[in-house]
């Protein structure tokens, strides 16, 4: 005795047609297309994920970079300017003691280069006050016509002038030391004028 009297009959449509089977091929169809719509929704909405996910780290990266940008300046200056009381004690201690035990030394360098190009001229070295025993010492002794070396009180500490013959020249630690302070000067107002635009 067959039940099929109980179930309800699904082979005819409401208005009288028949219902079209699918073979198994025409299925197989029917399934790929509706994976191929499916997947193609999915890579989709995936692509624009990655789309939002990459512009947001793209924006974060590029905050990240300025803020570490900002950090670094800002940190370098400070460094700067914290360096201050070195600058300091090397422009007004250490350069002016190296400048005055290499100024003897100096003024004797460029006198022989003077005499080099005027041989057998009269040599004269004008120097500051106290600094006459110190010249005389370094010159060398083997000298024929040693220079004559002279002090004038009108030369600042650091400053001497030469002459060789009719060939004159000037020494001027003094305003060399005078430029490095002033770049050191030049580097720390830049560098508090920085801070404070921050």
């Amino acid at each position: 005795m067959s039940i099929a009297h109980l179930l309800e009959d699904f082979t005819t449509l409401a208005g009288g047609g028949q219902v079209h089977l699918l073979d198994e091929d025409a299925l197989e169809e029917q399934r790929l297309a509706a994976f191929e719509q499916g997947y193609g929704a999915g890579w989709e909405d995936a692509t624009q994920a990655q789309e939002q996910s990459r512009g947001q780290i793209s924006s974060e990266l590029g905050k990240s970079l300025e803020d570490m940008s900002f950090t670094y300046t800002e940190a370098v200056t400070r460094m700067s300017l914290s360096l201050e009381p070195m600058f300091d004690s090397l422009t007004r201690l250490v350069l002016p003691e190296m400048i005055d035990r290499g100024f003897a030394a100096q003024v004797v360098e460029q006198l022989t280069e003077m005499a080099r190009a005027q041989v057998g001229q009269p040599m004269h070295i004008m120097v500051p006050e106290g600094r006459a025993a110190e010249v005389e010492a370094m010159l060398p002794a083997a000298i024929s016509s040693p220079p004559k070396v002279i002090e004038d009180p009108a030369l600042e500490p650091g400053q001497a002038r030469l002459q060789v013959g009719i060939s004159r020249s000037e020494v001027d630690c003094s305003a060399v030391l005078a430029s490095v302070a002033r770049a050191f000067d030049a580097y720390l107002f830049e560098a508090r004028e920085a801070l404070e635009n921050e």
